[in-house]
């Protein structure tokens, strides 16, 4: 597969559709020489994001898809990754770090995304994630 400097992949929100995403990362970074410190951020904060759209956003519905897109440029990669859900009220999502969540079973996923990534927006009520990273070339 040929990886252009923009692109986009749709996928059907099956949780084993996550190994298409590795995939896609794995061959953007080999292509245009990505760290292995960046590559680690971009892999558990992409996959994070599509695992949350097809949990959260499609409710693991396979029937709706996902759309992820990348842009590429000499010092910086951005993915667009937007499901088919109504969104979620992204401006209130509690501290995963803070005791009373510690326990709980999810509420990680958009932490990780914040600290891993150099830029994350939310669009379409939340439907919509934008996650830039600089690659530092």
């Amino acid at each position: 597969m040929t990886i252009p400097e923009s692109k986009s992949l749709t996928i059907s929100s099956k949780t084993e559709n996550i190994v298409v995403v590795e995939t896609l990362i794995n061959e953007i970074c080999d292509k245009f020489k990505i760290s292995e410190d960046h590559y680690g951020n971009i892999l558990v904060a992409l996959t994070e994001a599509v695992n949350n759209a097809i949990q959260h956003g499609n409710k693991n519905n396979p029937s709706k898809h996902i759309n992820i897109s990348f842009n590429i440029r000499p010092d910086h990669i951005s993915f667009t990754i937007k499901d088919e859900g109504l969104g979620f009220d992204f401006s209130h999502i509690p501290d995963p770090t803070a005791p009373e969540n510690i326990e709980k079973p999810n509420g990680r996923g958009v932490f990780l995304m914040k600290n891993l990534a150099d830029n994350i927006e939310f669009e379409d009520n939340g439907s919509t994630v934008k996650l830039d990273f600089k690659t530092g070339k």
